[in-house]
Parts: C-alpha cells; structure tokens; sequence
C-alpha cells in the first residue's frame, strides 16, 4: 500500500514543535504554557484546508483543535497528543534547540511527546495530500496541561465524541491498551499541644501518624498479592510527612500525604473503603488516636480489551506496513487516554521510540517517528473506511 507520508516533511514539523517553549505553567510557575504552540499548529492546520482553531481552556492554556470532515456513514477517529512540557532547568542539553545526531532527535518533548504528535499530524497530512475521501471523521487534538491535570483532554473529551481514539505517546511502536490509575490521599492525626515535660496530658500525633505508616507498610505487601497480567500489583507510598511546631512541644498535628497506584479494577470508592478499614482498625485498638482524611486527587485505571476493532485494526496495519506485529502492553503511569476511556471511547496510546522523558537528556528515534505515521496513516483510511 503506498503511503504519503514525508519523512523530511515529519522531521522538520518535529523540529518546530520542539523549538516552541512550552513548559507547563501549573509545574514551573511563570512559564510560557501552550498559548503559543497552539496558534502555530491551528495555523498548520488551516493550511491543509482544516478549521483549525485555538480553545483556551483555562488563562493562557490553550488546545489546538482540527476536524478533517468525511462524506457520512463511516468511523470517527481522535488523533489525541499533548503539548506542554516539563521543566527544563537541570537539562544537559539545548531544551528548544533540537539537534539531529545518529539518527536520533534530541530536545525537551522530542519524545514526551512532540514526537508522537508530529507522527500524528504527519499521518493525518498524508491522509489529505493522498486525494482520498474518508466516510467518518477525524478529530485532531492537541492539548495542553497533560503534564499535571489533563484539563486539555478533559475540555474536548464531551465536545467531540468519537468512536476510537489514537494518543501519540512513545511506546517503541507497541499499542499500549492499558495503564495504572492513581490517588493522592491525605491523612491528618490530631494531637493535645502540651509542654514537653507534662506526659500527662500532651498526645503525640506525629507518632500517632506511626502506626499508620506502619498499617501503610502491611498494606503494601498485601497489594503485592494480586496482580493485573500486564500492569503487575497495586501499590502505595508514604510521599510526604509534616507536624510539630519545637522540639519542647508535643505536636498536636501530623500530615501524612500518600500516594496509591491503582490496577483496574480498584476505583476511588475501594480506595475510600480501605483507608477507612485501615484507619478504624488503629482507632479501635487507641482511644487517644484521632485522625481524618481526604483523597484529593484521583485518576482512574484503564483497561481497554484487546479484542476492540481499533486494537486489531491497528495490530493488523502496522504488520501490514512494518512487517512485525506489536505486542499489546501496559504502563504503570497514567495517559489521556483513561479520560476517552472512561467516556466509552476505545482509547489506545501508540508512538514512536526514545527515552529520557523528564531527564536531562530527551531524545526520540526519527525512524521511528517516521514509522509510526505511516502506520497511523494507514489506520485512519481503514477505521474511517475510504470512501469509493
């Protein structure tokens, strides 16, 4: 099958991605955030004839929204990617000056994830220069704040429903159906202040806050005990610790913030249900100990069946076009993805190769990024079904 893909023309869109500072503004206060990026990619896509447009979710923060418009009766499809990056201070390397060495790209985003969005782009443009005419329609989104809180995927999400969707996220050319959840939960223990030498009447909460930690630790080795066969176990961590005020003064409070990696089937309402097993248990066996908690931030696990038609569509394309098949895998962290899933959208993640997300050094393998349009190129004439 001939493709239209440009590997010159995917190389260079990648570049001008990367050289855009776009580092999330919610994780380094005062930076630039997506404004800027998303003008220049609803630009692009006004040039291939698409209403690009720029939505501004929150002050400053922006997605880059495109919709390639079929004749009617086919499959709609979402090419879904983020913009913003994270920090770049402690890089090694010229964060927005890419640089092109033995095959590999190298720069801040290169691979989480402009790389993948570029291949996305890069797919969609092929798809439009090859002078077909799809049935259903392609939604192309580029989002902001994927980095912290998703409030970019969340905007678009209930605004453009689509039956599948492809995030471009690096996964070494693999489809990754599946991925942990998260919940940050904190636990407060409350104390009586007393002066340090009256033992009578002072309560420590710090080391009330002991037994829990001590409860945590039981926890986690019992979480260890059930499994997801590609996700592995669930898992929970002490992350920060706080109380007290002096050293002559029994704390009459202790913060304890914690973080609980989920699998699927473990949901926010499980999680409530366990801290407060946990909890109980301490309280029954310590009248002196008095505590509460809260989840704060919760993001749920996914787990998209293999046997959805985007799964095997897309494992058939890229055999078709790579000549190996992908394996279906996992990741502990956590994707837009869930966001699309949790909507009824199959949601699957699939990008080129490279490493160093968040480090000092980013890089992503241009083969690959080049591989990964043509293999979505393909996938998008065949989920939204060619029209004739």
């Amino acid at each position: 099958m001939r493709s239209y893909v440009d590997g010159g023309e995917v190389i260079e869109l990648l570049k001008e991605l990367v050289k855009y500072d776009s580092v999330n503004p919610s994780l380094v206060p005062g930076a630039k955030g997506e404004s800027e990026i998303a003008e220049f990619l609803a630009e692009w896509m006004r040039g291939l004839g698409l209403n690009g447009r720029v939505d501004e979710v929150a002050l400053g923060r922006c997605n880059a929204v495109g919709i390639l418009k079929g004749e009617g009766g086919g499959k709609s499809l979402m090419l879904n990617g983020h913009t913003d990056v994270v920090g770049v201070d402690y890089m090694t390397i010229p964060p927005f000056d890419p640089i092109v060495k033995e095959g590999k790209m190298y720069g801040r985003g290169t691979n989480d994830m402009k790389g993948g969005l570029a291949a996305s782009l890069s797919a969609l443009k092929a798809v439009i220069d090859s002078g077909i005419q799809l049935k259903g329609n392609v939604v192309v989104a580029a989002v902001c704040d994927e980095e912290y809180a998703s409030i970019g995927t969340e905007a678009i999400a209930n605004k453009h429903r689509v039956d599948a969707a492809i995030i471009g996220e690096p996964t070494s050319l693999q489809i990754e159906r599946c991925h942990k959840g998260f919940a940050w939960v904190d636990i407060k223990t409350r104390g009586l202040a007393a002066h340090g030498s009256k033992w009578e009447t002072g309560i420590d909460a710090i080391t009330k806050m002991g037994r829990v930690l001590n409860a945590i630790d039981e926890l986690d080795v019992k979480l260890k005990k059930v499994t997801h066969p590609i996700l592995g176990p669930g898992s929970v961590h002490a992350s920060i610790i706080r109380g007290g005020y002096e050293l002559s003064t029994y704390p009459d409070n202790c913060l304890l913030q914690l973080e609980r990696r989920l699998i699927p089937g473990e949901d926010k309402a499980s999680i409530e249900q366990e801290i407060e097993r946990l909890l109980s248990k301490i309280a029954d066996s310590d009248p002196n100990f008095s505590c509460s908690y809260d989840v704060t931030f919760y993001r749920g696990a996914m787990d998209v069946p293999e046997t959805e038609e985007i799964c095997q569509l897309l494992r058939q394309t890229a055999r078709d076009v790579l000549g190996f098949t992908p394996s279906f895998t996992g990741d502990a962290g956590w994707l837009d993805s869930q966001i699309l899933w949790e909507l009824g959208t199959p949601a699957i993640a699939y990008g080129p190769t490279g490493g160093g997300s968040h480090s000092a050094v980013e890089w992503v393998e241009i083969n690959s990024v080049v591989n990964a349009a043509k293999v979505q190129e393909q996938t998008i004439r065949r989920f939204c079904e060619v029209k004739s």
